[in-house]
């Protein structure tokens, strides 16, 4: 098939394009470098079932495709809010291009969505049927609400164009690939750790996340892309661990030396997610296979070759 993935060169969207072309896909990477890296992708280039599109989704566009996984959004809360206009309209025109795209070729849809549309969850696990706790005028909400009107609008093209679709909501993933300068839980973890500066923790460090590895992750969008199961669906690892507890595996893993240290919790950040991952086990047959640790080890391997250079 030939296959659209925009945000093709963030490292969720590396990491799936080059699982598509494994399989023997022609593939399309839509990205503009907003938050994606070329240097994700340059390896990719000289394959000739790979092409790069340099686009910004705000703007229209149409590829000529059988599948499109709708990626592109910078996903990290200090890149989302360095511009939380822009953001926003990534989440509403971006995602309204790349539908349009899909009915153009009658192509499959795929929305990588998020459990930050979950907010500060009141119900825990979280499942696909639970409508959330979000703040609709926070620092966070251009992302939140932003992913909820792109649900929105994805099922709105169902009801009114019977486009066909899914819709991953996304729980916090890692492995390589990831930015160094990220934001996120993991990278800012382990890049500390390597650089040997003590572990910075947001609040006092009890919060919790599910954490998923890419390969893992991008296994059940494929699943979920192929298979007959429409609608929504949670992806991630149901195994939850506190950040204080992230904090202590990376330190043992790469320097015992160090500390945490304590600083104040950011403006609506979750004190707990978790999934419910039932659908996806019944529907796609999916869950993780990859342990923390394993998971962790090879991330740490990858951002030591990625500091080095």
């Amino acid at each position: 098939m030939r296959i659209l993935v925009t945000g093709g060169a963030g490292f969720i969207g590396t990491t799936l394009c080059r699982r598509l072309l494994g399989l023997d896909h022609q593939v399309v990477c839509l990205d503009n470098f907003y938050t994606g890296r070329k240097q994700n992708i340059r390896q990719l280039l000289d394959n000739k079932n790979f092409e790069l599109l340099e686009h910004d989704v705000v703007k229209p566009f149409d590829v000529d495709c059988d599948q499109v996984y709708h990626l592109a959004c910078p996903a990290s809360p200090p890149k989302y809010q360095r511009d939380p206009v822009y953001t926003s309209q990534i989440c509403f025109n971006g995602t309204l291009n790349a539908i349009r795209c899909a009915l153009n070729s009658n192509a499959r849809f795929l929305l990588a969505s998020t459990s930050e549309v979950y907010g500060d969850p009141e119900q825990h696990p979280q499942h696909e049927s639970y409508r959330g706790s979000v703040n609709c005028n926070g620092v966070r909400s251009c992302y939140d609400v932003g992913k909820r009107i792109a649900e929105s609008i994805t099922c709105d093209f169902y009801r009114s164009k019977d486009l066909d679709y899914r819709i991953e909501r996304i729980f916090n993933t890692y492995g390589m690939y990831m930015d160094p300068n990220d934001g996120r839980v993991v990278s800012n973890f382990i890049c500390q750790a390597l650089r040997g500066e003590d572990l910075t923790i947001y609040g006092d460090g009890s919060q919790t996340r599910s954490l998923c590895y890419v390969d893992d992750l991008v296994d059940g969008l494929i699943s979920h892309m192929g298979g007959d199961y429409m609608g929504v669906c949670n992806l991630g690892n149901p195994e939850e661990i506190t950040v204080k507890q992230l904090a202590d595996i990376v330190i043992q893993e790469i320097n015992p030396n160090l500390r945490s240290v304590y600083r104040t919790l950011p403006s609506d950040d979750p004190t707990r997610r978790c999934p419910d991952i039932s659908i996806a086990k019944d529907a796609l047959g999916w869950e993780p296979k990859v342990k923390l640790k394993e998971g962790l080890n090879k991330t740490i391997g990858y951002f030591k070759n990625q500091l080095s250079l």
